[in-house]
C-alpha cells in the first residue's frame, strides 16, 4: 500500500495585492453597486388634548404632515407621559382596516389589514413606578389574507396607531402606508426610424401592439396600427413613457384618415380625435365571488393621463408618430389588488369619429395592461427596497377583468 506525498506548503504573498479605490480605474469596470438611502432623521410628535401624553415617533420627515412608512417597515418611537400617578399599563397598537362598501348593491364589508398591540409597561407585571419614556419598535406586516387568498398589504387610506393609557388618556394619530417600487429594468433607447415600412427598425426591447382601423368605404382598404411601447410596461408614475406609433394602409385610406389622425401642433383643439391616455380601473365586490358565473363588482374608469404626438416619418403607404405619456400629478401609486379592491392601469390607443355614420372608418381601441411604480430604474441599487419591490411585467389577463370596461370607457364634453 503506497501513499501519495502532499506538496509543500507556500505561505501566499500579499506584496502584490492591488490598492483598493472607491472608484473605478480606467482598467477596471464596475458590475453593480448598493447604495442604501439614509432613513430620515426628524421626529413626528403628537400630544393628547390635555398634555398627559405624547407620541414620538422617530426615523420621520419633520416638515411631513403625517408619518410614513413603507413595505415591512419598523414603527420605532417612544410614549412620553408627564405624569406616572396611578398608571396600571401603557399600551401601544397599530391596527388598519379595508372597507369596502357598494352604493348601488347596499353592501359594506370591512377586512383587518393588521393588527398589531404591545404592552409597554403594566403594574402587574413590572416592578416600580412607570417610567416617563416607554421606547417601543413594532413592525409592520407586508401582507393580509380575507379568509380566502392572501395579500400584499395595499396602500391604505386610513390607518391608525392608537396609544390607549388607562387612568391617564391616549393619543391617536394617522399615518400613510407607502410602500415603494420601482421597474427592474430602465426605459429603452428610442427605437431607429425609417423612411420607408415598416418605419422603425426592430428592438427586442420594445413590443409591438396592433390593431385594426376597419375602412367603411366601398373598396376601401383597412387601416392597420402599430403602437410600441417599452417591453416591460412597468413605469414610474413621475417619468414619461414612450411610443412610436404607426398607420399603414393604401395612400388613399391614410389621405381620408388625416382629419382624424394625432394633432401634433401644440395649439391643438379640445377635442383630439385619436388619444393614446392611461385608464385606471377602480373595481368594488363587496362578495368577492362569481354568482352564477357572473362577477358581482361595480367598477369606475377615469383618465390618469394623456400622450402627445410628434410627427416623425411618412411614405406613400403610412404615416408614423413618436411622443410620450405623462401620469397626472396627483396619481402617487400604482395598481394592486387587496380583497375585493382591484385597481389596475392600461395604456388605451384610440380613434373616436366625431359622427360615426359619416366617419369613413369605425372606432379604434386597443387596450395594453401596465403597472406604474412609486419610483424610477436605478442603475446603482439605491433606495429603501427589496427584492420583492421591483415590479414584474403586466399579464393580458389583467385587462379582461370585468368584462374589459376600458373598451367601454368614453369622455364627456
Amino acid at each position: 500500500m503506497s501513499t501519495t506525498s502532499l506538496p509543500s506548503y507556500v505561505a501566499p504573498s500579499f506584496t502584490r495585492t492591488p490598492t483598493y479605490t472607491a472608484e473605478p480605474q480606467a482598467y477596471e469596470q464596475r458590475l453593480a453597486l448598493n447604495r442604501t438611502q439614509a432613513r430620515p432623521s426628524g421626529n413626528f410628535i403628537k400630544s393628547s388634548k390635555t398634555g398627559g401624553v405624547s407620541l414620538r415617533l422617530s426615523a420621520q420627515d419633520s416638515e411631513a404632515e403625517l408619518p410614513t412608512y413603507g413595505c415591512g417597515a419598523s414603527v420605532e418611537g417612544t410614549v412620553d407621559l408627564s405624569k406616572t400617578d396611578g398608571i396600571s399599563f401603557v399600551e401601544v397598537k397599530i391596527e388598519g382596516s379595508l372597507k369596502l362598501k357598494e352604493i348601488a348593491e347596499g353592501g359594506t364589508n370591512t377586512h383587518k389589514l393588521c393588527l398589531t398591540r404591545m404592552t409597554l409597561w403594566s403594574r402587574d407585571r413590572n416592578t416600580g413606578s412607570c417610567p416617563s419614556s416607554l421606547p417601543f419598535s413594532l413592525a409592520l406586516p407586508t401582507t393580509f389574507t380575507d379568509g380566502k387568498d392572501q395579500y400584499p398589504l395595499p396602500p391604505t387610506y386610513e390607518s391608525k396607531a392608537l396609544l390607549p393609557i388607562k387612568n391617564l388618556n391616549s393619543v391617536t394619530t394617522s399615518f400613510t402606508y407607502y410602500p415603494r417600487s420601482r421597474p427592474a429594468v430602465p426605459i429603452p433607447s428610442p427605437m431607429i426610424i425609417t423612411s420607408s415600412l415598416p418605419g422603425v427598425i426592430d428592438s427586442p426591447e420594445w413590443k409591438c401592439f396592433e390593431s385594426i382601423m376597419p375602412s367603411k368605404q366601398r373598396g376601401g382598404q383597412d387601416i392597420l396600427s402599430k403602437l410600441y411601447i417599452p417591453a416591460s410596461r412597468v413605469f414610474c408614475i413621475n417619468e414619461a413613457i414612450p411610443f412610436h406609433l404607426i398607420f399603414s394602409s393604401s395612400a388613399h385610406s391614410l389621405v381620408s384618415y388625416l382629419p382624424y389622425a394625432p394633432v401634433t401642433s401644440s395649439f391643438t383643439s379640445s377635442r383630439q380625435h385619436t388619444k393614446i391616455q392611461i385608464l385606471r380601473q377602480s373595481s368594488v365586490d363587496v362578495r368577492n365571488t362569481l354568482i352564477m358565473g357572473t362577477k358581482t363588482d361595480i367598477w369606475r374608469v377615469v383618465s390618469i393621463g394623456e400622450g402627445i404626438f410628434r410627427h416623425a416619418s411618412d411614405g406613400p403607404e403610412f404615416i408614423s408618430f413618436v411622443g410620450e405619456i405623462r401620469v397626472n400629478q396627483q396619481i402617487k401609486i400604482g395598481g394592486f389588488k387587496a380583497g375585493g379592491l382591484f385597481i389596475k392601469d392600461c395604456i388605451v390607443l384610440s380613434m373616436s369619429p366625431p359622427d360615426p355614420v359619416k366617419t369613413p372608418f369605425g372606432e379604434l381601441r386597443n387596450v395594453i395592461p401596465i403597472r406604474l411604480t412609486t419610483d424610477p430604474w436605478s442603475d446603482d441599487g439605491s433606495g429603501p427596497f427589496a427584492p420583492s419591490e421591483y415590479s414584474v411585467p403586466s399579464t393580458p389577463e389583467d385587462a379582461a377583468h370585468s368584462g374589459n370596461p376600458f373598451a367601454d370607457y368614453r369622455e364627456t364634453d
